[in-house]
């Protein structure tokens, strides 16, 4: 039969006529054979399997030996000897080396095919003293891991007692050898997984016999506190260390820095070497045993050795916040190391390294592989044509709907985005280049929604946790920044490389696009040209100043200083909850106690009754809200007495006065951005709770702006004398801070109107319409969703005002708020005007339906507001970006290098519609059941992120996440 079976496998036979006969020859095996016959057939499928020339004589061999061995396992055992296994392990086989992986492989398969047989336990003390010997040999991770695999299947072939302990000692003494040269991703796994399997063998054997645990750890030490320049070990360690018991912390690190034989190079050694192993990806409580370690040193006073390390190993533990799989261990023992370094300021100056954009966008394409499959799934095939609005959605990419609903906003400050397509910026790789190009598919994409992947990359801020939730207004704010500083970056490297160019030919350069002359509205009565003036396009388009004036009461000197600004964040007075909080009718839905503001994901606790009303078409009636978006305003610029704890140290007194602080705006940004800081800490419940308070939005409101070369020392005029009736406890501080939307009694309506008479020359009230909302849903700020709200509004949309000084209104900006409803009667009311952005659904609403959201949905609350500055009757003003000396009204034209993607783009979709037309209808299907036609936000929260309105969040879990 043997002869058969060789001349077979080496025959030219074809392939199908070889497996039926060795079919047969496996069949047969269940006849009756001579021993000779079974020894015969033993050795020539060990030649097979160990030295076949091809895969089909492995598996030949192997089939055949497994069908004979089932059989004929008695002769088997004979075969498969103590002399035969010491052979192959000391000696190998034929030219293949004893150390071999493929040796190890083929004892692995006979011993399972005798694994019920007194053989194997025969056998064992063999296999004992032999996996001793080759863990002295310090084998390759390859051999370890299939040593690992043998001894974790057949567990009476590891050593016992002494030699136990020893071979404990020697297989962590091999781990330190482990090192992999690899930088394929596969080989680095593979890697990964040998190492592992090899620690879990270890962790069988301490949990067997607790008597290896400790010369084991011993062992440990010993490798990673040697001094030896010549011996790096491998961080393979580090897989060691999560199945040591936790509870043996305290009596180790107790015996390891009260040790005197333990040298401080070589305890500074082995804490670097603990520090290094952060950086393996699947070791767990290495921080922990990091921490525990710098605390028992700082017990026994070794602070030499705690400065020694940190400011060795500060940089590198800092540099492992970029990969988030090691970022939470990492982070961790970085805080401890800064806070407890507090003698020397000395860890906080290190120059830090700055990682490259190639390295940003690695680091952010990597944190984004778990979110990959949900964004498919949860947008791009669910819709399979273009909203009727005529608008591009954009995908979430795994709770991404912070940035769909700010790159929307922006989308729709139409002026901004007419400078940002006429730039010239071919070849770049530029923020704004990737910006340009994402609004392009916004405009001229033919998919219902665009994933924004390529910009989340590059726009994210670092700090930023993909896949969590996070707050819209710090990525606004982040946004801007990196668009201003990139474009001052790129004009400075212009100006000091390079010649000028003659003002003809200078629009192919990224200097003369990004400072082509701008027509801003005067920010005073002066017009100013923006041609020439230096200022980037975020600050032409969204920057003001704001002039912040201290006037002592004492001595009443005076002191003065401005800043821009690109947003203002606009704070809720202490008392808003109690004289704006809901009417006891609606108190139960749109008020939180002040323990329920922590919400870790999943859906609210109000979400089954909210939606249960509007399921049932139970509409929950509109309530007035007694707040305003104006009332905010001039809450944020009233003036304010510093007293008591707060008062204000004035250089002229050399002390501390009562002092009367006053904000104006001096420059009005074109596009001015709010911020509604609606999540405050509760020390109470140590939770960030949401303010739930409803603010009315009106479409147009009046921004008040002191006039050009007014001094500030003016505005205190009127204060002075009112400030100094006032005790220092009279306790009118929020009276002063809060003005009311409505007037109230004559008294204090003349007495008003009195004290402005002499300011009411010196400010002026700028007009702005309503561009765009973001809307939070969500009960509080570690869970919810974000959606917005835009309208295509410009400088002269629908709206011209004319120059209204102060004494036409009894507050600027009050009044806005009650003539909203007059104001409807333009273009902000229209059906079709108004549309409602939810990450890849896009649908049309109205000005209405957004004032009521709150009113209807008390968890929706409006969050970021856009409002556009409007042309003043008689002055000159902004109507669009100016390219080439020639302003344009319209769309620019659309440039090549963008026409080619969105074709190319486009031609791709078109092949996917194609090619998945019938899964495509069975979507079709599916989603018309989950979208709703247009107007559906007039019965339903738009929804979220999660599983149900409000809860699909992660949660804010960064330093500083929100706004407060």
């Amino acid at each position: 039969m043997d002869k058969i079976l060789e001349a077979l496998v080496s025959s030219s036979h074809p392939l199908t006529v070889k497996r039926a006969i060795v079919k047969k020859v496996t069949e047969a095996a269940e006849k009756e054979v001579t021993e000779e016959q079974c020894q015969a057939l033993y050795h020539l499928t060990t030649r097979l399997i160990l030295l076949g020339e091809d895969a089909f004589q492995r598996q030949v061999g192997l089939q055949v030996q497994e069908a004979y061995a089932r059989y004929h396992r008695d002769e088997f055992a004979r075969f498969f000897s103590k002399e035969y296994v010491l052979g192959l392990l000391q000696q190998g086989y034929g030219s293949l080396d004893r150390r071999d992986p493929a040796i190890l492989d083929f004892l692995h398969g006979s011993l399972r095919l005798l694994i019920s047989c007194p053989a194997v336990l025969e056998m064992a003390p063999l296999l004992q003293t032999e996996v001793l010997r080759i863990i002295c040999e310090r084998p390759e991770p390859a051999t370890c891991a299939k040593l690992a695999t043998i001894l974790t299947d057949f567990p009476q072939c590891v050593p016992r007692e002494k030699a136990g302990v020893l071979f404990c000692q020697q297989l962590v003494r091999t781990f330190a050898y482990f090192h992999c040269p690899a930088t394929e991703e596969r080989e680095l796994r593979e890697y990964v997984t040998q190492v592992t399997r090899v620690s879990v063998l270890l962790q069988g054997i301490w949990k067997a016999e607790p008597a290896t645990l400790l010369p084991s750890l011993q062992e440990v030490f010993a490798i990673i506190s040697s001094t030896d320049p010549s011996f790096e070990p491998s961080i393979a360690l580090a897989s060691l260390v999560q199945h040591i018991p936790l509870q043996m912390i305290t009596v180790l690190i107790k015996s390891l820095t009260t040790d005197q034989n333990v040298k401080d190079a070589s305890m500074t050694q082995a804490l670097c070497r603990m520090i290094d192993w952060l950086s393996w990806p699947l070791a767990n409580h290495v921080d922990t045993w990091v921490i525990a370690l710098l605390k028992g040193l700082a017990a026994v006073q070794k602070f030499t050795i705690l400065i020694d390390v940190t400011l060795l190993k500060i940089e590198q533990v800092f540099n492992r916040l970029w990969y988030p799989i090691v970022r939470q261990g990492a982070l961790v023992v970085l805080s401890h190391m800064l806070l407890s370094f507090q003698h020397s300021p000395e860890a906080f100056h290190l120059e830090l390294p700055k990682p490259n954009e190639e390295k940003i966008k690695f680091v952010l394409n990597q944190s984004a592989w778990t979110s990959q499959s949900n964004s498919f799934a949860s947008g791009l095939l669910k819709i399979t044509g273009k909203s009727e609005t005529g608008k591009t959605g954009l995908v979430n990419l795994g709770n991404t709907c912070y940035m769909n609903s700010i790159i929307q906003i922006l989308f729709m400050a139409t002026d901004f985005r007419r400078h940002v397509m006429s730039l010239h910026l071919n070849g770049s790789n530029t923020l704004m280049k990737k910006l340009q190009l994402l609004f392009a598919f916004l405009a001229h994409t033919q998919r219902a929604a665009y994933s924004p992947r390529s910009f989340l990359e590059v726009s994210r801020p670092p700090w930023f946790t993909a896949g969590s939730q996070q707050d819209c207004s710090e990525y606004l704010r982040f946004l801007l920044d990196r668009l201003h500083e990139e474009e001052k970056t790129l004009s400075a490297l212009q100006v000091t490389s390079s010649k000028p160019e003659p003002a003809t030919t200078s629009a192919e350069t990224l200097q003369a696009a990004t400072s082509q002359p701008v027509a801003d509205m005067p920010s005073h009565p002066a017009p100013v040209a923006a041609k020439g003036d230096g200022r980037t396009l975020v600050e032409r388009m969204f920057g003001g100043r704001l002039s912040t004036a201290i006037r002592c009461l004492q001595c009443h000197s005076l002191s003065e200083k401005e800043e821009p600004f690109t947003d203002l964040s606009l704070a809720f007075c202490p008392s808003m909850s109690k004289c704006h909080g809901p009417t006891d009718e609606h108190k139960s839905s749109s008020s939180v106690g002040p323990c329920q503001g922590a919400v870790n994901g999943g859906s609210e606790s109000s979400e089954g009754s909210v939606k249960e009303g509007a399921g049932t078409g139970m509409e929950r009636p509109v309530v007035e809200p007694t707040l305003s978006v104006p009332d905010l305003v001039d809450y944020f610029l009233a003036p304010e007495i510093l007293e008591n704890e707060n008062c204000y140290f004035c250089e002229r007194c050399a002390s501390l006065q009562r002092a009367e602080k006053v904000m104006q705006v001096v420059a009005a940004p074109e596009y001015l951005i709010l911020t509604l800081l609606r999540f405050s800490y509760d020390a109470t419940c140590h939770v960030r709770r949401k303010i739930l308070d409803n603010v009315g939005i009106p479409l147009h409101m009046s921004l008040p702006l002191r006039q050009h070369g007014i001094s500030a020392s003016s505005s205190f005029s009127t204060a002075a004398t009112s400030s100094s009736s006032d005790s220092p406890d009279s306790g009118e501080n929020l009276a002063k801070k809060l003005k009311p939307s409505q007037k109230e009694d004559g008294m204090t309506e003349n007495r008003t109107n009195s004290e402005s008479n002499d300011s009411d020359s010196e400010m002026l009230s700028v007009p702005y319409v309503l561009s765009s909302v973001v809307v939070h849903s969500g009960m509080s700020s570690e869970s919810g969703h974000y959606y917005s709200y835009g309208r295509n509004a410009s400088s002269t949309d629908g709206y011209v005002a004319h120059p209204c000084p102060k004494d036409l209104e009894s507050s600027s900006l009050s009044e806005s708020s009650t003539a909203t409803q007059e104001e409807m009667g333009c273009a902000g009311n229209k059906s079709m005007d108004w549309f409602l952005f939810n990450d890849s659904r896009v649908s049309f609403t109205n000005f209405e339906s957004l004032q009521n959201v709150t009113s209807r949905f008390p968890k929706d609350t409006a969050y970021v507001l856009i409002y556009r500055k409007q042309e003043v009757s008689g002055q000159p003003g902004n109507s669009g970006p100016v390219v080439n000396g020639s302003r344009l009204s319209g769309e620019p034209p659309l440039q090549k290098e963008l026409m080619d993607a969105i074709t190319k783009d486009n031609k791709l979709f078109l092949q996917e519609q194609e090619l998945n037309a019938r899964a495509r209808a069975l979507q079709a299907t599916s989603a018309s059941c989950s979208f709703r036609p247009n107007g559906s936000d007039d019965n339903e929260p738009p929804g979220s992120c999660g599983p149900s309105g409000g809860g699909g969040g992660g949660g804010f879990n960064t330093i500083s996440r929100l706004v407060f």
